[in-house]
């Protein structure tokens, strides 16, 4: 059974700084890992994804930011956010099964999700 659990979300103020990490069991190896956000009366929106040989991809609007990365012994993807805005408060996801474009993928390629953890910026 495929689990995903993302933890460290939270409430920071513009231009602070959280890591985000996402546990993954049951997934078979050489999985990618994708973080998605979803802003309220938003869609999800692609942010980041990391292949299983750490090649990595960003949107633009958080390149120079954000850093994914991975944890191979602890089968854990974290994700970095610097310098965050208030436009990056949503809810991020973290997602597997992954069958498109790491650059790009979209929601509807991603198999696996995980429950989601609010992240909460203050102007």
């Amino acid at each position: 059974q495929v689990q995903l659990v993302e933890s460290g979300g939270g409430l920071v103020q513009a231009g602070g700084s959280l890591r985000l990490a996402c546990a993954a069991s049951g997934l078979r190896s050489n999985y990618a890992v994708a973080w998605f956000r979803q802003a309220p009366g938003k869609e999800r929106e692609f942010v980041s994804a990391i292949s299983w040989y750490g090649a990595t991809y960003y949107t633009d609007s958080v390149k120079g930011r954000f850093t994914i990365s991975r944890v191979y012994a602890a089968n854990t993807v974290l994700l970095q956010m610097n310098s965050l805005k208030p436009e990056d408060t949503a809810v991020y996801y973290c997602a597997s099964g992954l069958r498109g474009d790491l650059s790009g993928l979209s929601p509807k390629e991603c198999d696996y999700w995980g429950q989601g953890t609010q992240v909460t910026v203050s102007s």
